[in-house]
């Protein structure tokens, strides 16, 4: 192929690519947490990547990509990788400095894993003191390079939960201008009632796991307990680790087969749909390593499930019919 052919198939491959990403981009929402504060439609979710197996040219093609696709939305926590994520990723954001004000970073601290790099820790527990907060807030600015915070997340309740001091360290955090904003994952609504009482400042949302084998959030009142306040849930894991696609699933897969072959989807892509159905404005936290599962992932954003097709699949997923 002559050299100025083979540059105009290049330009031509990439115009493709930009339309089919300008697409997706039209259908990707912001979804309002406050008046001033909003997340992407979906998520993306850093807990995969791994410095051992990837490289930083590979991380920066997928944060690329969620960019140019509309998800500007990216979701930590400082124990992920063995206390090592946050580090990587600040590192693609001293490579392009001018990336950070076209994103919204969530990063999570509380928990305190069994590591060589916490000598001290002898087990796993749940740490809310105001220094372990104040100091995982620090180590967090440092290792994503950044001087702020989008919003900060307790990852996990814990039974010895100060309710008066974590409000005061989080409300003084806010103050400081380090974290913008405030809420917590794997609440229940007691703990979250119990949180808010203690605090001037609103927690914007709560991180929970819901997908076609963890239902419970719909059953039992945590979802309707949100959606009373406003409040738009996070959901991780919404493909459940891809469990939810295993061959023993019959009913399931029968219906992601069904509603595939009429949406041309697959069913990561239904499943995403489903909780995007919800009137309670579910964000999803997706966490492929694959460029083309984030770009098909995107497509969810355009699918309006019929209503007895949601109910099909919650039906298959339940495995019975509804009372």
């Amino acid at each position: 192929m002559p050299y100025t052919e083979m540059i105009w198939c290049k330009a031509f491959y990439f115009q493709i690519i930009n339309n089919i990403q300008n697409e997706y981009i039209s259908v990707m929402k912001q979804i309002e947490l406050l008046p001033t504060f909003s997340l992407s439609q979906l998520v993306y979710g850093v807990w995969r990547w791994d410095e051992k197996t990837q490289s930083e040219k590979e991380i920066s093609k997928l944060f690329d990509s969620c960019l140019s696709l509309g998800i500007d939305s990216f979701d930590h926590a400082d124990i992920y990788n063995d206390y090592a994520n946050e580090a990587f990723f600040g590192r693609l954001l001293k490579e392009n400095p001018s990336k950070r004000h076209q994103i919204k970073i969530i990063t999570k601290c509380g928990i305190q894993l069994l590591s060589q790099k916490k000598p001290l820790t002898k087990v796993k527990h749940y740490d809310y003191s105001k220094d372990h907060i104040t100091s995982s807030v620090e180590q967090s600015l440092t290792n994503l390079n950044t001087d702020y915070i989008d919003l900060l997340l307790l990852h996990r309740p814990s039974p010895l939960l100060n309710a008066d001091v974590v409000a005061q360290t989080l409300s003084s955090l806010v103050l400081s201008g380090k974290v913008k904003h405030i809420g917590v994952s794997n609440f229940t609504p007691a703990q979250f009632q119990l949180l808010q009482s203690r605090l001037d400042i609103p927690l914007i949302t709560n991180q929970i796991e819901l997908n076609f084998n963890q239902l419970q959030p719909l059953i039992d009142g945590s979802i309707d307990f949100l959606y009373e306040r406003k409040i738009k849930p996070m959901i991780w894991s919404p493909l459940g680790g891809g469990s939810i696609f295993e061959h023993g699933k019959v009913a399931l897969n029968k219906q992601f087969q069904l509603l595939g072959a009429k949406y041309q989807v697959g069913a990561d892509v239904l499943s995403l749909a489903w909780l995007l159905k919800h009137p309670a404005q579910l964000i999803p936290v997706i966490g492929t390593v694959k460029t083309e599962r984030i770009i098909s992932a995107v497509k969810a954003c355009s699918i309006d499930l019929e209503l007895q097709e949601w109910f099909q699949l919650y039906e298959a997923a339940m495995g019975n019919e509804v009372p």
